[in-house]
């Protein structure tokens, strides 16, 4: 399961993800995020938003789910690493 660490740079950097820019504040932030780094549409969040729910509609026929979860923790990473 993917291990989600609340950083919040995920939904702070949403203008990079088209299917999104509905929900983007117009500096890159999710419209939904409070200030405690939650989403405040959580329980009915756009699929692509929700891990486990892409792995499904769209990932399983490419990858395995430990595949897909080392790839999601890698761009968590990767997010974290270019904001430090």
């Amino acid at each position: 399961m993917f291990r989600c660490s609340r950083c919040g740079l995920c939904c702070r950097n949403i203008d990079k993800v088209p299917e999104l820019k509905e929900f983007d504040a117009g500096n890159g932030v999710c419209i939904h995020l409070t200030e405690d780094n939650m989403c405040d549409i959580y329980s009915f969040r756009p699929d692509i938003c929700n891990v486990d729910k892409m792995f499904e509609i769209r990932y399983k026929d490419f990858f395995t789910r430990e595949e897909y979860e080392r790839l999601n923790e890698e761009g968590c990473k990767s997010l974290q690493m270019n904001i430090k």
